[in-house]
């Protein structure tokens, strides 16, 4: 029997198995990554979702709303850390739903909404939760608050863009320190970036929360080099702590003041101290193509 529906169809699945089963063997690749999908169905069942199908390392499921699918994706990731930890492995997951109009037939669902929240799930990275921007209109404001707009672009079967978004999760909230007979509130020291090239500087914080580099003219700082793409990467704030995130072809290199070097490629690091951000190459200090950084209070 055939039946229209409103639901939210979410996509877990578990990011590098192929790695696993070569790093940690087959047996007991098999057997962490089985404990892990009944995890994910677990989790689903207790958030009145149901569970649509396993495909390999990966579970399709369906909830009654955007709510319910944004609470069960956060406790996915949240629980499949902790339960990583004891299994021994670097275990991540990646979520990504949307909520829509959907076809319900001998227990599976299909339509756009589906293949949207496959696209969702492509999109995320280990650790992360991707979701769409009409999605988020339709969720509660205090999970709206917990979401960051990554792009907004075209997809392949839509005619208007959409806008793809990051539920954020696990990130460290305010300290409370409690002590003698009277209690003290303390929060942490937000930090803040003062951020330079050139003769150009500002300061990253909670008020301006994104600066990018790149090549065009649109981004904060632009870099004139053939090694930097048109957009190559931005620095985050995100809750007081400072990400730096890159989406290039060549990649960036972060030199902190101690000399140690990181690259970054199509991924996200947390950056603080001070040091320089090369596009595409490695910069020194004094290098007329460094970006400059420090942490400073906020």
């Amino acid at each position: 029997m055939r039946e229209n529906a409103k639901l939210a169809i979410l996509f877990a699945d578990i990011a590098g198995s192929t790695k696993l089963y070569e790093t940690i063997g087959d047996a007991k690749a098999r057997e962490i990554t089985s404990r892990c999908i009944e995890l994910l169905a677990t989790i689903t069942k207790s958030h009145e979702g149901r569970v649509v199908k396993t495909i390999g390392d990966e579970v399709m499921c369906t909830f009654p709303s955007a709510d319910a699918a944004a609470e069960a994706s956060v406790e996915m990731q949240e629980e499949v850390a902790a339960h990583a930890l004891q299994w021994g492995t670097m275990l991540k997951i990646r979520v990504g739903f949307h909520f829509g109009d959907v076809i319900k037939e001998n227990n599976d669902v299909f339509g756009d909404a589906v293949n949207l929240a496959a696209r969702m799930a492509a999109q995320a990275k280990g650790d992360q939760i991707i979701t769409t921007g009409d999605t988020l209109e339709v969720m509660s404001p205090h999970l709206r608050m917990e979401s960051r707009l990554l792009i907004t672009t075209t997809v392949k079967g839509k005619t208007k863009p959409i806008q793809i978004v990051e539920l954020t999760w696990g990130e460290e909230e305010e300290l409370t320190v409690m002590g003698g007979p009277s209690m003290t509130i303390a929060s942490k020291t937000t930090p803040a970036m003062a951020v330079s090239f050139n003769d150009q500087k500002l300061i990253l914080s909670e008020t301006q929360s994104v600066v990018s580099f790149g090549r065009g003219s649109t981004n904060t700082f632009v870099v004139p080099d053939n090694m930097s793409s048109r957009v190559h990467s931005r620095l985050e704030y995100r809750r007081g702590k400072i990400y730096l995130v890159d989406q290039s072809t060549n990649g960036t290199y972060i030199i902190n003041s101690k000399g140690q070097q990181n690259f970054v490629h199509r991924d996200e690091l947390p950056i603080e101290g001070s040091g320089v951000i090369g596009l595409g190459r490695i910069v020194t200090p004094d290098d007329p193509l460094a970006v400059r950084y420090s942490t400073t209070s906020g």
